[in-house]
C-alpha cells in the first residue's frame, strides 16, 4: 500500500469537528479510511488519585501524550498497525484495552489541539479548521457533557470559564492560520464537507491508479 495521507481536523470544543470527521468517514469505503481521536492520547494518569485527575487541566497541551501519537503516526506511515489507547472520561484515565488501527489510504486525526503541536502539524498533508461561533460551541458542550459524561451544569460552566475558554484563546484560535481549509459551522456546512470529501476521493483514485 502507498503512504497514507494524514488529514487533521481541528476546531474549538463543540465546533462540530467530530461531525465533520464522521461525515467524511461515512462517505468513503471503510477499507480506505481510519479515524484517530486526539482525545485518546490524553496522558495515562494511573499514578494519580481520582481527585487529582479531576484537577488536571485537559485544555492545555501538557495533558496530551503527543510523543506516543507521533510515534503511532510514524508507524502508520511506515505501513505498521498500532494499538490506539482508549480513554474513559468517567475515570479521567485510559483503560487497559486498546483499539487496533491498521494503515489506510486516508487517516484522519481529529482533535482540538492537533495544530498546536508543530511536530504533528508538520506531518499533516491537509489541515482543516472547523470554525463555529463561541455561543454555539458552549451550548453544544453543555448538552454533550451533561448527557454523555454525567456532568452537572455548574461544573461544565465552571470548567468552560476557568480552562476551556482561556485554553481556546491561547492554544486553539491562533492555529487557524495554519489551516489549509476553514469550514464554518462544522458538520452543518454540507457544501464545505462535500468539497472536502470530493478532494479526498480524488486523492484515493490517484493513489489507486498508481498501484494498479
Amino acid at each position: 500500500m502507498s503512504k497514507p495521507i494524514l488529514i487533521g481536523i481541528t476546531g474549538g470544543t463543540g465546533s462540530g469537528k467530530s461531525t465533520v470527521a464522521s461525515s467524511i468517514f461515512k462517505s468513503l469505503p471503510k477499507k480506505n479510511i481510519a479515524i484517530i481521536e486526539h482525545d485518546s492520547y490524553y496522558k495515562d494518569q494511573s499514578d494519580l488519585t481520582p481527585d487529582e485527575r479531576c484537577k488536571t487541566n485537559y485544555d492545555h497541551p501538557f495533558a496530551f501524550d503527543n510523543d506516543l501519537l507521533i510515534s503511532h503516526l510514524k508507524d502508520l506511515l511506515n505501513g505498521k498497525s498500532i494499538e490506539k489507547p482508549i480513554y474513559d472520561f468517567s475515570i479521567h484515565n485510559r483503560i487497559e484495552e486498546t483499539e487496533k488501527i491498521d494503515p489506510k489510504d486516508i487517516i484522519i486525526i481529529e482533535g482540538f489541539m492537533i495544530l498546536e503541536n508543530k511536530d504533528i502539524r508538520d506531518m499533516l498533508d491537509i489541515k482543516v479548521f472547523v470554525d463555529t461561533d463561541s455561543d454555539v460551541r458552549i451550548i453544544r458542550r453543555i448538552i454533550r457533557d451533561i448527557n454523555q459524561r454525567g456532568r452537572t451544569l455548574e461544573s461544565v460552566i465552571e470548567q468552560y470559564m476557568t480552562t476551556v475558554r482561556p485554553g481556546h484563546m491561547q492554544f486553539i484560535e491562533p492555529t487557524k492560520k495554519y489551516a489549509d481549509i476553514i469550514i464554518p459551522e462544522g458538520g452543518y456546512n454540507e457544501v464545505g464537507v462535500d468539497i472536502l470529501v470530493t478532494k479526498i476521493k480524488s486523492i484515493i483514485k490517484e493513489k489507486e491508479a498508481l498501484y494498479k
